[in-house]
């Protein structure tokens, strides 16, 4: 079962990725199969066919979408931890 987590700001990363990916694939000096398969990993919990094509990925190298996973995981709680040390908005009012 897919366990679908709606995000406007995820699926506009993922569309940007996979649009970058497109022009990657007609452009010599952009990989596009890298920001390809990055925007699918974004959009996998956004649709499900996403989710499907990342399948054969998952049971060919389970460790490394484990990994993938991980490394998601880390980078949004950097981010969040960035967004925290921010002055807040009150203060630059100030």
């Amino acid at each position: 079962m897919v366990d679908l987590r709606p995000s406007f700001k995820r699926k506009l990363a993922g569309w940007g990725l996979i649009a970058f990916g497109v022009l990657g694939v007609i452009l010599p000096f952009l990989h596009g199969m890298i920001f390809l398969l990055l925007g699918v990993f974004m959009l996998r919990q956004q649709y499900i066919w996403a989710h499907n094509a990342l399948g054969p990925l998952q049971r060919r190298f389970p460790a490394m979408m484990a990994k993938m996973d991980g490394m998601e995981t880390r980078f949004i709680a950097w981010g969040r931890r960035q967004l925290a040390r921010l002055p807040s908005s009150s203060a630059r009012n100030r």
